[in-house]
């Protein structure tokens, strides 16, 4: 009986045929990479135009400065950074909670037909122009608000935010935050609605399934799914507070001093509003000094934006079983 060996079989398994990208690909990819190019094109341009026209307003003499008369940058930048700062904390204090209540009633608890009619009222609301809602808060909301600050002096005037003589006009600090909140309130609900819809629904059938109520079950599935989102949110709603020029302008005098005072007519300012409102009359190194001025926004505009996004980033990884 004769036996047959084989040696090894070397045959090799014909290669994968390459995949050609169609031209619609290829020209789609291309624009989405030159947008992306651009995009940090600009942003870099923005940048260097900033600093090398702040470099001036560092190195020339503060007396013959018009906007700084005698003082220095720091000194004078420091009250308006202040006032942003401020009456934006302010702003996302009010907003943030209403977003989050809003956003879950149109995602959670609202019948479809009024989830849709108040997500359009919201996204709609984000439209009106700044200007709009610098004129509602200087002519119509800030005249409304003076008996409601006359009855914080009277009954809480024993804390100093509320203490001292109530402004006559309803033009303060306090006013300028509460409209900037209606002015974010919309990016902010738009972001934790869409946030809460993407929460798994094995997450929240498995609380509901265990007895858990309704609000139970947003408590222990939807929002610890959502802590992240909401709080991009947040971040990208302050960034828009930050940068806002018109509505302030319209609502508060350009006044640059440093008070936590929220009712008296004299109030801090911020620098978006203190660029557009002497920007008319800068001239020599006066431009370049408020040119200064936008750098510093600049760098605290884009570290809150960075801070939203590493906040995003950090928990992507979370994102459970649809």
């Amino acid at each position: 009986m004769t036996t047959t060996t084989t040696g090894p079989d070397t045959t090799r398994p014909s290669a994968a045929p390459r995949s050609v990208k169609r031209v619609g690909d290829r020209v789609f990819s291309g624009t989405a990479l030159a947008a992306g190019i651009i995009i940090l094109v600009t942003l870099a341009a923005v940048a260097v135009f900033l600093i090398v026209q702040s470099i001036p307003a560092f190195k020339a003499d503060t007396s013959n400065n018009h906007i700084l008369e005698g003082q220095s940058f720091i000194t004078w930048v420091w009250p308006f950074v202040f006032g942003t700062l401020y009456a934006s904390a302010i702003a996302l204090i009010v907003a943030a909670p209403l977003a989050i209540g809003i956003a879950l009633f149109i995602s959670h608890y609202a019948p479809r037909k009024i989830a849709g009619v108040l997500g359009y009222i919201i996204d709609l609301l984000a439209a009106v122009p700044s200007v709009v809602f610098g004129l509602w808060g200087a002519l119509t909301f800030a005249p409304m608000l003076v008996p409601f600050y006359k009855w914080l002096n009277t009954n809480l005037g024993w804390i100093p935010i509320f203490g001292g003589t109530p402004s006559g006009t309803g033009k303060t600090i306090l006013t300028a935050s509460l409209v900037l909140a209606v002015m974010i309130l919309p990016i902010m609900t738009a972001i934790c609605r869409e946030v809460f819809l993407q929460t798994p629904r094995l997450h929240e059938e498995a609380a509901l399934a265990l007895g858990a109520t309704r609000w139970e079950m947003i408590r222990m599935a939807v929002l610890p799914f959502a802590r992240s989102g909401m709080v991009s949110g947040a971040m990208l709603g302050l960034g828009r507070a930050l940068g806002e020029t018109m509505a302030v302008t319209l609502v508060l005098s350009p006044l640059g001093i440093v008070t936590f005072n929220l009712l008296n007519p004299e109030n801090p300012t911020t620098i978006p509003a203190i660029i557009a409102l002497r920007f008319p009359e800068a001239h020599d190194e006066g431009v370049n000094t408020l040119i200064a001025a936008g750098l510093i926004l600049f760098i605290v505009t884009f570290a809150v934006n960075f801070i939203a996004r590493w906040i995003v980033s950090r928990r992507a990884e979370f994102s459970g079983a649809n």
